[in-house]
């Protein structure tokens, strides 16, 4: 048994896949063009277990992913592959129009195409999942209910727009051809292995050098929290037991304020590595706002646990204090 997992040395991606490897002597075929050092550097911790088989190459090659179907003949496939970096989609939208709707549309083709093949049990089980986020829903107001599965898809800037985009062309493969596809929509990640370049690694890798620490705007733009060890769960349960053409909300029930998020953090760190003078939240600097800058989301995961009896287990107090304790352990 195999699951071909794309762009699995992403952060979401490597963790579900060493979760896996930890919890099923199933094995994984791990899909990914290695876009950066970072990318490298996540593949390298993830040792060479047996059962990780990396590919290095795109979701767009329609030829090396027909290849690895037939090779592997996996029951699922997994899509985490995306661009995902708001900020850059605001820079270069091209390239995530690119990746996240016209190759993932590739992948999907050929998908469809493997699918078809398939009898008996191999077809009766197999799943394709598309791993998305709550970006697509847009924006909520401060006292407004939590997204559910049947909100309205308003999605505010190139990187959410082009992930509703995706979403909703993987949607049609199951109702015109009836491809068994899952869709999740999870809050925001931490955890161990996240690029330096998103705001709790930024945060700490600024911290350790001495710079400012920048926050948007006014700093309470609110954002739902759910560490990666707590989605790969999720991801697990809905791959096992969701329902075909069904999507899923995942999400942490831990709503912060990023100014709020940002004290914490410098709190931690001011005990766990206390600066020569002063705290590290002196460091602090508000900056213009990003263009279209979201101001809320909340995710209503009741039917994560109505549905999968699954639920958010480690308290976010924990998980921020273990994922500064990874990256300090590499950082300083």
């Amino acid at each position: 048994m195999t699951l071909l997992v794309t762009g699995g040395a992403g952060f979401i991606a490597s963790n579900f896949i060493l979760d896996w490897l930890e919890r099923s002597s199933e094995r994984i075929v791990n899909l990914d063009k290695l876009t950066s050092d970072w990318h490298a550097g996540i593949l390298e911790e993830m040792g060479t277990d047996p059962r990780h088989i990396f590919v290095r190459g795109d979701i767009g090659d329609k030829l090396l992913v027909k290849e690895l179907l037939e090779k592997y003949k996996p029951r699922a496939v997994l899509n985490f592959a995306a661009e995902t970096h708001v900020d850059h989609s605001i820079a270069f939208p091209e390239q995530f129009v690119e990746t996240n709707i016209l190759k993932t549309f590739y992948l999907l083709e050929i998908v469809n195409d493997y699918y078809k093949n398939l009898e008996g049990d191999a077809r009766e089980g197999f799943r394709f999942l598309q791993v998305s986020t709550d970006e697509v829903y847009g924006s909520l107001q401060k006292n407004e209910a939590a997204f559910t599965e049947d909100h309205s898809v308003l999605p505010n800037n190139p990187y959410s727009a082009t992930k509703a985009a995706a979403d909703h062309i993987i949607r049609s493969y199951h109702h015109t051809y009836s491809l068994p596809v899952l869709t999740t929509h999870s809050s925001n990640n931490y955890g161990p292995h996240q690029s330096p370049e998103k705001l709790i690694p930024l945060v700490i890798k600024r911290a350790l050098s001495e710079e400012p620490l920048p926050v948007f705007g006014d700093g309470k733009n609110i954002r739902d929290w759910i560490y990666v060890g707590d989605h790969c769960t999720a991801l697990r349960k809905v791959l096992e037991q969701g329902k075909a053409g069904e999507t899923y909300n995942i999400g942490g029930n831990t709503e912060k304020q990023n100014i709020d998020l940002v004290r914490e953090i410098c709190a931690i760190l001011d005990i766990e590595k206390p600066r020569p003078s002063g705290s590290y939240a002196d460091l602090i600097a508000f900056v213009t706002d990003r263009p279209g800058h979201d101001r809320r989301y909340a995710i209503n995961s009741g039917k994560m646990a109505r549905d999968l009896s699954w639920a958010p287990q480690t308290d976010f107090g924990e998980g921020l204090r273990k994922t500064l304790k990874w990256y300090l352990d590499r950082w300083s």
